[in-house]
């Protein structure tokens, strides 16, 4: 089993509804996303799936969420724009459009801060 995983950058705000705290005032991140995909095996040329194409994917998506405010964009309009709920949408999107029978989305993590993130899985 191979693991191939990329790692990129967005920048947002967000608040949390019904948080206790200061959190649930509008505040922003400079976010980090890690997506790792496993791959039984390897294509003709030795690859798992293509970095450069991995990461393409990703950014498109992010791009959604890149210097807005997450709590206006859907589906993070209804629900909470947490880190979870992030990487849980994120990762069903790429699970989505990855050609399954190469290769599959294995984790994504979603870090607000360097020391602070979450991550979903299946």
């Amino acid at each position: 089993m191979y693991e191939v995983y990329i790692t990129t950058r967005f920048s947002a705000a967000h608040q949390l509804r019904g948080y206790d705290g200061q959190y649930e005032n509008l505040h922003g991140h400079n976010w980090t996303a890690s997506v790792t995909v496993e791959a039984e095996e390897l294509d003709e040329i030795g690859v798992g799936i293509d970095f450069v194409e991995l990461k393409k994917r990703v950014d498109d998506y992010l791009s959604k969420l890149d210097y807005q405010n997450i709590n206006e964009v859907p589906p993070f309009d209804t629900q909470n724009p947490s880190a979870e709920n992030i990487a849980r949408w994120l990762f069903q999107q790429l699970e989505a459009s990855i050609d399954k029978q190469h290769a599959r989305v294995k984790r994504v993590e979603v870090y607000e801060t360097p020391e602070s993130g979450a991550a979903y899985f299946e």
